[in-house]
């Protein structure tokens, strides 16, 4: 059983791994927001327990039993924020904290039960790849800074860095700029920093950085690449939402 702490460690080198194959601990404790040493200490028992490896110049990876329990940790956690905001109702921020309370909790049997109630999602809610397969099989996309003033496009994933970000979540929910909303860029302008779009809910500005870490898709994108819970299940939580005693 690893902590809660092990699991958020695993999580944020997994999504590394992408950006910056080898990260040090330095960089690994500016991303997850702690001192360095705070993170040596984790990082020193994840590699005793065989689950992270450390180079000659203290640049860290996954061992293969580490990338097999972040991918078995991020797949959970994807779809236990599936079950809490499409069927619970929670926002976006708040399932991101309750699933990493639980992710540790559900057994194999109850993780399988809940992706079959689910319709076996292939992505997080925020439309990231549930696994490595599902990784190879979906179109990259663009980073929603580099689209071009003018341009129709339709939000395709908020990246896993952009997730840890729990203000930019509430703002991208509130603003309907979720995975499959179609959305227009009005303005990029790189000496304010800023990038204008007219989403389903209105106009709204945020800087460069944080629409960097959102990759759209130009146009109207293949409604099949955003999974949809089933309406049924959907209809059984907010019936227990609107009725407990139903």
């Amino acid at each position: 059983m690893l902590s809660e702490a092990a699991q958020g460690y695993l999580l944020t080198l997994r999504s590394m791994a992408g950006a910056d194959a080898r990260p040090k601990t330095s960089s690994l404790a500016r991303r997850m927001g702690v001192s360095a040493q705070a993170a040596s200490q984790v990082v020193a028992r994840l590699i005793a327990e065989g689950l992270v490896a450390a180079s000659a110049g203290r640049e860290l990876s996954l061992t293969p039993a580490g990338q097999a329990a972040a991918d078995t940790i991020f797949r959970r956690h994807s779809l236990l924020e599936w079950l809490l905001t499409r069927v619970v109702g929670l926002s976006w921020a708040e399932s991101d904290d309750e699933a990493m309370r639980l992710q540790g909790a559900i057994s194999p049997r109850v993780e399988e039960r809940i992706a079959a109630l689910l319709g076996d999602p292939q992505t997080c809610p925020h439309g990231n790849p549930i696994n490595a397969t599902a990784a190879r099989t979906r179109p990259k996309g663009i980073a929603l800074a580099d689209a071009e003033p003018g341009s129709e496009v339709t939000i395709f994933r908020i990246t896993e860095e952009a997730e840890e970000d729990a203000e930019l979540l509430v703002y991208l929910e509130k603003a309907g700029l979720v995975p499959g909303a179609r959305a227009r860029v009005v303005e990029v302008s790189s000496g304010r920093d800023s990038l204008t779009i007219e989403g389903p809910r209105g106009r709204g500005t945020m800087g460069l950085r944080p629409a960097a870490l959102i990759r759209v898709l130009p146009g109207e994108a293949d409604p099949s690449l955003f999974h949809q819970v089933p309406e049924a299940i959907r209809r059984l939580g907010i019936a227990g939402v609107l009725d407990p005693d139903s």
